[in-house]
This record gives C-alpha cells, sequence and structure tokens, in this order.
C-alpha cells in the first residue's frame, strides 16, 4: 500500500510524461513533484504538487517502485496548471484507491468521497444517483476522459459507463460550479473517469467474481502493442438474480449486462492523438423505483444500450497549444411500466443522439498562461413520450411502433480564461459564454475566479464560480402514472463562494472547507399530498435555494495503517410548504461521516475497512400513505485482499452488520448483507 508522500522526494523511473486534454488537473510548468495519495481515502488532493500515477509495483523489493507518467493533464482549470500552482481544490481517487476498495462499480466507490452524494436504487451499480454538495443527479456533468457523456433524457442513467472499474486509471472529483471549465451541465460539479491503455506491451488480464443474490460477473483485458501505442480491449459479463421478490414472487431487482471498450492512439514529433469506442448493454428489474402511492407498481424493468466513441487530439509543436475533440454518444432505453405486459402499459421507448464538437487551446506570454476555445453539443431525441409531434416517425426496431415524439437542440458555448502564476500565489480568472436553440435566453456570461495561496506545508484557497443547467428531456415532458411534467421549465442558474485551508506534513494531513451555493430556478419533481389519490409528481422551478456547507478531512499514514476521517455538514433555508414532498432537490445529505482503515500489506495480505454514517433531510409518503421521515443510518465495508506477483485474490463482505432498514429512495427496499469473492489474474 502506498502512504502519502509531500514533498518528500524519492528515486524514480519516468518512462512518459505526456499531456492531454481530457483530464482535470496538469502536471505540467517548471517543476513537478510526484507525490502518493492515500490508498485509504478518497479526500482533497492533499499533496502540494501531484501528477496522476500509473503504479507499477515490483513485488519482490519493498522499497523500490516503479512509476510510468502517462497521460497526464490535471488542472481545474482551462489551462493546464500543476496542482501546487493551481486554486481549485479536487478529490483525487487513484488506480491502487479502486483496487483496494470493497467495491464492484464507480457507483459504489464515490459513496466514499464526503462530498458526494449517492443516492442507490439497487446495489452493484445496477443504478444510482449521483450528486455533489445538495445537488440533484441532473446537476452536475460526468465526463469520460473529459468528454461530457451525460444523457439529456434523465441524469438516473448517466453512470451506466461504456468502459469497466477495471479500465480506470482514476476518478477525479470537482465540487462546485465548473461552467467555466466544463460549460453547461456543471451546476454544483464534475465527475471526471480517466481510463488508460498503460498494461505492459505483453500483459493481458482476466478477472472473475461472483457472490450474494446469485451474482457473478468475469472480464478481461487485452493489450495490443504497436511501434507507436499501446491499445488495449476489454469485455465483461454481469448478471444477478436480485435481492427482493414482488408480491407476485417474481424477480424484480435482478440485473445483467455487458461492456466492450477499445482505446488507442498514435504520436509522433508533432502530433499526439487518442480515440476510443465502448458498449454497455444492460437490463435490471426496476422494482418499485418510479412506483407512487397511487402507482405502486413492483415490476417494472428497464433495458439501456448505450455507445459512446471520441477522437482527440493536441499538437506537440508551436507556441499555441491546440486541443480539439470530436465525440458521438448513442443513448437508446426500454422501461417497462409492467414488466413483459406491453398490454397492460405500453413500453416506454427513447432514442438519444449527442454530437459534439470542442476546442481547447492555450498559450503562454509575459503575464502568464491564457487559455481560450469554444464547444458546440447537439443533442437530439426521440421517443413514445418525450417531446413534441414529430413531422415525420421514425420505426423502432424489433417492434410494430413508431416514434412519435422528440425535441432536438443544440447548446453553443465560449471560455476564455487567463493565470497569473507566481512563487506562492496562483490566480485564475475568466468566464463561459453559453446559449442553447431551446431557451429564450441570450447569450449569457458565466464567471468565475480562484485564488491560492501557499506557504510552507500549508495551502490557502478561495473561489466564486457560476453555471447553469438546462433541464433534461424528462423534467420538460415526462408525463405517465402520476408524473406531469412542464415544457417550459426555466435553467437552473448557480452562483458559488469557497474558501479553506489544507495542510499536510509526512505523516498527518488535514483539509477545511466552507461553501454557499445561491440557486435560482431550481428544478424538482415535487407532490402536493394534500390533493389526496389525485397527487401527481410536478417538475416546477423553485424561485431560490441558498446552500451552505462545511466538510473536513483529517488523516494519518504510519508503516502499519493508514487512517482517514471525513465529515460534511450542508443546510438549505428553502422553506416547504405543508403537505409539500420534494423528490431530489430538497432531499439532501445534512451530514455525513467517513472513516477508512487501510492496513499495510503483510506478505501480500492487507485489509481495508469503510465505515459510512450519514443523515438525509426530506421525506415520503409510504404506499399506506403515511408521511415518512427519512432516517440516519450506518453501513460497514471490508475487504480482505492477498496480492502476489501476478495474481489477487479478494473477498468483500458489504452492510456488515446486515442493517436491512435504510433508505435511499422512499418505497425502495435495500439488501442486507451481502458477500463478494474475486480473483484477478495477469498474464
Amino acid at each position: 500500500m502506498f502512504k502519502p508522500q509531500f514533498q518528500k522526494r524519492q528515486v524514480m523511473v519516468f518512462h512518459q510524461f505526456q499531456r492531454k486534454g481530457y483530464s482535470l488537473f496538469a502536471a505540467l510548468g517548471r517543476e513537478v513533484i510526484i507525490s502518493v495519495l492515500s490508498v485509504a481515502t478518497l479526500s482533497s488532493a492533499k499533496a502540494a504538487s501531484i501528477s496522476d500515477e500509473t503504479f507499477r509495483v515490483d513485488s519482490t523489493k519493498a522499497t523500490a517502485r516503479e512509476v510510468t507518467l502517462d497521460d497526464v493533464c490535471v488542472t481545474g482549470s482551462r489551462a493546464p496548471l500543476t496542482v501546487s500552482q493551481a486554486a481549485r481544490m479536487v478529490t483525487v481517487l487513484s488506480r491502487e484507491d479502486i483496487a483496494q476498495a470493497p467495491v464492484q462499480s464507480v457507483n459504489d466507490l464515490l459513496k466514499m468521497a464526503v462530498g458526494v452524494d449517492v443516492r442507490q436504487r439497487g446495489p452493484l451499480g445496477s443504478q444510482t444517483d449521483i450528486s455533489i454538495r445538495g445537488g440533484t443527479q441532473e446537476q452536475i456533468v460526468v465526463l469520460l476522459n473529459g468528454i461530457n457523456i451525460c444523457d439529456p433524457q434523465t441524469g438516473h442513467n448517466t453512470f451506466d459507463l461504456p468502459c469497466d472499474l477495471s479500465d480506470i486509471i482514476r476518478v477525479e472529483v470537482l465540487e462546485g460550479p465548473a461552467g467555466r471549465v466544463y460549460g453547461t451541465s456543471s451546476l454544483v460539479g464534475a465527475i471526471n473517469i480517466v481510463t488508460s491503455t498503460t498494461l505492459s506491451p505483453s500483459s493481458h488480464e482476466a478477472y472473475i467474481e461472483g457472490g450474494s443474490f446469485g451474482y457473478a460477473k468475469a472480464g478481461g483485458r487485452i493489450c495490443l502493442p504497436s511501434q507507436i501505442s499501446n491499445g488495449t480491449i476489454s469485455a465483461s459479463y454481469a448478471r444477478s438474480d436480485g435481492y427482493s421478490r414482488s408480491r407476485k414472487g417474481h424477480l424484480n431487482t435482478d440485473f445483467s449486462g455487458s461492456k466492450v471498450f477499445y482505446q488507442d492512439g498514435y504520436h509522433d514529433d508533432n502530433i499526439r492523438l487518442s480515440w476510443y469506442a465502448g458498449l454497455s448493454d444492460k437490463g435490471w428489474g426496476s422494482g418499485t423505483f418510479y412506483a407512487t402511492p397511487k402507482w405502486q407498481a413492483d415490476e417494472q424493468y428497464e433495458h439501456t444500450t448505450k455507445i459512446h466513441t471520441a477522437l482527440q487530439g493536441e499538437n506537440k509543436r508551436g507556441r499555441i497549444h491546440f486541443q480539439p475533440s470530436i465525440y458521438w454518444s448513442h443513448h437508446q432505453d426500454r422501461y417497462e411500466g409492467y414488466r413483459g405486459q406491453p398490454d397492460v402499459m405500453k413500453y416506454n421507448y427513447n432514442r438519444c443522439n449527442i454530437y459534439g464538437l470542442k476546442l481547447n487551446s492555450y498559450f503562454d506570454w509575459s503575464i502568464g498562461r491564457t487559455a481560450f476555445g469554444a464547444e458546440i453539443r447537439n443533442e437530439d431525441l426521440v421517443s413514445g413520450n418525450l417531446g413534441e409531434p414529430l413531422f415525420r416517425t421514425h420505426h423502432i426496431s424489433g417492434t410494430d411502433r413508431d416514434y412519435t415524439l422528440g425535441i432536438n437542440r443544440t447548446n453553443i458555448s465560449a471560455h476564455l480564461e487567463h493565470n497569473i502564476i507566481l512563487d506562492q500565489l496562483t490566480i485564475s480568472a475568466g468566464f463561459v459564454a453559453a446559449k442553447s436553440s431551446w431557451s429564450s435566453m441570450n447569450m449569457t456570461i458565466y464567471p468565475g475566479i480562484d485564488v491560492g495561496y501557499s506557504i510552507h506545508n500549508v495551502k490557502l484557497f478561495a473561489s466564486y464560480n457560476t453555471s447553469l443547467r438546462l433541464p433534461s428531456f424528462t423534467e420538460m415532458y415526462y408525463k405517465l402514472q402520476g408524473y406531469a411534467a412542464d415544457p417550459h421549465l426555466k435553467p437552473e442558474e448557480m452562483q458559488a463562494v469557497e474558501t479553506g485551508i489544507q495542510w499536510h506534513s509526512p505523516t498527518f494531513y488535514g483539509k477545511l472547507s466552507a461553501f454557499h451555493h445561491h440557486g435560482r430556478n431550481m428544478i424538482d419533481w415535487i407532490m402536493d399530498t394534500s390533493q389526496g389519490t389525485s397527487a401527481q409528481w410536478q417538475s416546477v422551478n423553485h424561485t431560490k435555494i441558498n446552500t451552505w456547507g462545511v466538510e473536513t478531512t483529517i488523516g494519518a499514514s504510519t508503516k502499519w495503517a493508514d487512517f482517514n476521517l471525513s465529515y460534511s455538514y450542508t443546510d438549505q433555508d428553502k422553506q416547504q410548504k405543508e403537505g409539500i414532498v420534494s423528490q431530489y432537490a430538497l432531499e439532501y445529505l445534512r451530514h455525513k461521516l467517513v472513516a477508512t482503515v487501510q492496513s499495510a500489506e503483510w506478505n501480500g495480505l492487507s485489509l481495508r475497512v469503510d465505515a459510512r454514517w450519514q443523515d438525509r433531510v426530506g421525506s415520503y409518503t409510504s404506499f399506506n400513505g403515511e408521511v415518512c421521515d427519512y432516517r440516519p443510518y450506518a453501513l460497514f465495508n471490508t475487504r480482505l485482499q492477498w496480492r502476489k506477483a501476478s495474481m489477487t485474490v479478494y473477498a468483500d463482505i458489504n452492510n456488515i452488520l446486515n442493517n436491512r432498514t435504510y433508505i435511499d429512495f422512499g418505497n425502495v427496499p435495500q439488501p442486507g448483507i451481502w458477500a463478494v469473492v474475486g480473483t484477478k489474474y495477469r498474464f
């Protein structure tokens, strides 16, 4: 296990040092100091300087370490800066963190990030809504190698990623509005998932795991070496019987799905290119996921297919660095209100295609580093339920029906940013200008500024940022079984300030920050329970919501173990009227406490224990018509792992105390204790 190293020099072997525009951070500049994030925690980047790392450990030498710097650009701004220079604070989870955590999906991985709210409908990543700092799942932007992969139809299925957990080398979380960096959708934050082709040219890997509820998964990666690159292709299949049954005794939380992911690249003295393509195909029993007191369906089902591909480039020579990208995403889903019974309720079909072209550029001159660029993104949906009547219908493959509704919008944005970089002080300021063909609003400018000042092992930071978010197509048009959407919703807008301090020493580290968000026209689904049986969920714009909170992290790294304790407190002042129940925006985590202990390896054996306690604000109406408050709950997970040479064997136990009463969503039961065992082999 690797422990945090702050400013401590070590002997390392540098194999590659590259720049790409797909990462949140950048290890560029006058000085690069390699430091290691704690395996035991998801915490804000604690080191005064950090680059992304791909570790390859020689297990025969306890004191030697070989580090490959591969495809690294880490920045919280448009212009690439080293973390020692950057003023924006981030959370980084490295490949080693992923390998040690008792998780089977990115969704589960993010539960240990103190500023992230993970609301689980089904385990093992079957469906999860993820938000940041009191926001909703629609208010964050999720990126794959820097490319926006969000589905404008709905945020519920955003984390049906086309890549597997084994493809990911790190996950980066930027908290707070990120409009200046990522344009629209990044209202309260961004999550960037970075993949890599860093298997050695002669190695391949395979894994298999299984456990409770009939869970089984198998997959692998193979390397495609050439003289100019090391491409990889991976594939996996997973399935489960689920943890519950419907009133009729049928499976209703089962799932099965496959993923295929290919990535490769090309580089010479003048240019660097990278490309990837991924496919995710998954179906799952949705139980009571979208049930209401009026519509108590417990055999819902959904099937999604996602394809995502992108081509990215960068010039190596010239004063101005150009980083163009072109991408295409295809999202298709089938929702069954009554599983296998289209005669009772017609299936809802949706197909969405997103085409995008973006350019980021930067150059250095006498007063700092300046970045500029633009993005155009077209979102096109055809549906059986969402949108306006189509001039020409489209046939739904495999059925006797047509897509009769649809909506198309084009989002345009341009950005400009300048960075003043001194020895201890960094000031990064700029704006994004955004316009959508759907909205009647004019081109609107959203500014931001970040300031960071370092003194020895202490860093002070402060920021002011703004952003916007267009409503999803579901929020605008969904009208089925107790839901009534409003097509005239306004875009959400956010202003936020944050200030804080972080410090570190060879053994201890910590962070304390405070933030305030002011949101206008915030979108939510609400229900007026005073209407009794005629009550419906309605999409509305709240006038204003003010959110403030604090986050703190303390940790220690010793030769025996790493320890971490993180806590966040959030409060919103938007008052609900009596009888009004919120589905998302007014249901937020007021308290979240995360504790992690990761032991050092002993003869290849290590143990990790995660604990999480959280208390959610809000309430839900049970199927009996009773209004219930969300209750606080605690969960404990652990992983026992042994690794030697090319083999790793592990055993996970989740929800060790067999808590069966916790609720993330009203009327959606959760599983008790469940276990997973698996092995991975590299050859």
